[in-house]
């Protein structure tokens, strides 16, 4: 099924159903698709719910389908063209590597990690990004009301790709200055997303590595799916990084599933799986980003729930805060 939405979305068809119902020779046409071939796939989509078949032949988006339109407001379409390159699918073909060994099955079907790779192939790379966006996408209106950003004079998003995250929290708190952070050939991508904001004056791009630094004197500091991501001890190091750079009264923002308080279970836990097979991550419970955050040097405060599948973990350097 993921194959055939990924197919799906890398024709464009939801796209080229936004103005209203098609005939098959028309999508095959406009698609550059097998029309006896598209017919069976769209047979397929159909069933799951994507498109409706109309009497006269035609086919039209659903509300499901519309969601993989490109420009749609909550588009999936760039996590649906992400998880079905052939790149990725390979990788977790390796599930049992993985299961069997403790490694991330990534590195074994393609001999180098996955953020070599992304930095190897510049459209893998962009693929990876679109989809980042995508999750982004999904949770942020919820995550800027689920928690009061107000209160901070500045927020730096550490590892915030394309600056969807933090374009909807500047967007929602006109008092706020940001600073996007994550590599530089990631964070080049991130003008269109804070100029269609509004934001692009109260938001610094900045280029670099978390394991190395990051920008420094920010009242908050925000990593969304970022520690999942990484094993124990890469995540402590990215979250050190961080404590060498925030002030005394600074809060530390992680964005992330918790297998203990995850109001979507199915999701979270197929999450995990992904995170062990392509970086040798893992989604955690919340005693776990307890023991994570200590080793830092931070006292996790709070978790807040968005309403989403993540939850916000607050926390602030280790005795220092009320």
């Amino acid at each position: 099924m993921s194959q055939a939405v990924h197919v799906a979305v890398t024709l464009g068809l939801s796209d080229l159903l936004a103005d209203g119902p098609r005939s098959l020779a028309e999508l095959a046409e406009a698609s550059g698709a097998d029309g006896p071939s598209l017919s069976r796939l769209m047979r397929a989509l159909t069933e799951v719910g994507l498109y409706v078949s109309a009497g006269d032949g035609t086919y039209a988006n659903t509300e499901l389908g519309d969601a993989f339109r490109a420009a749609a407001p909550h588009s999936v379409a760039g996590w649906a063209r992400y998880v079905g390159r052939p790149w990725h699918w390979q990788a977790y073909a390796a599930l049992e590597h993985s299961i069997r060994t403790g490694e991330d099955a990534f590195s074994t079907v393609h001999g180098q990690s996955l953020w070599d790779y992304l930095s190897d192939h510049p459209d893998a790379q962009r693929d990876f990004d679109d989809a980042m966006s995508a999750l982004s996408r999904a949770v942020a209106e919820e995550v800027v009301e689920a928690y009061d950003f107000g209160r901070f004079a500045t927020v730096v998003d550490v590892g915030g790709g394309r600056g969807m995250l933090l374009a909807a929290v500047l967007k929602r708190y006109p008092s706020v200055d940001g600073v996007l952070f994550d590599q530089p050939d990631v964070v080049a991508g991130a003008h269109p997303v804070l100029s269609a904001a509004g934001v692009s004056q109260r938001c610094r791009v900045v280029g670099g590595s978390f394991f190395e630094s990051i920008p420094e004197g920010a009242d908050a500091y925000l990593l969304k799916f970022v520690i999942h991501d990484w094993p124990d001890a890469e995540s402590v190091a990215i979250l050190r990084t961080c404590r060498r750079s925030m002030p005394a009264h600074g809060r530390l923002l992680l964005v992330e599933q918790l297998l203990d308080e995850s109001p979507d279970p199915m999701r979270t836990v197929f999450s995990d799986l992904t995170m062990l097979v392509m970086a040798g991550g893992q989604e955690r419970t919340t005693e776990q980003y307890r023991s994570l955050l200590a080793a830092a040097g931070f006292d996790l405060v709070r978790t807040v729930p968005s309403g989403t599948s993540v939850s916000i973990i607050e926390a602030a350097p280790a005795q220092e805060y009320a």
